[in-house]
């Protein structure tokens, strides 16, 4: 993850990625979620641990948010399943 002019971005690495269309930006609630997990095995329930822990969030939609993060994510290739 880099902060590009105040915006924080992930850019997967590879041949896949030649083209970088797979630039994601992240909001400030997910660069915290990348910066807790890089390098690390994690899960949803992770992250959304991670949330409550951190933000003033109902588990409901935290859960749905990691759900459609994770999504994002390996959609893009920056992780596997």
């Amino acid at each position: 993850m880099r902060t590009i002019c105040g915006e924080n971005i992930i850019v997967a690495e590879g041949e896949q990625n030649i083209d970088f269309s797979s630039i994601i930006h992240l909001n400030d609630s997910a660069a915290y979620l990348w910066n807790n997990i890089k390098g690390k095995d994690f899960n949803a329930t992770d992250l959304t641990r991670l949330l409550l822990d951190e933000y003033d969030v109902e588990e409901a939609l935290a859960c749905k948010d990691v759900a459609t993060l994770i999504e994002s994510w390996r959609n893009a290739g920056l992780i596997d399943e």
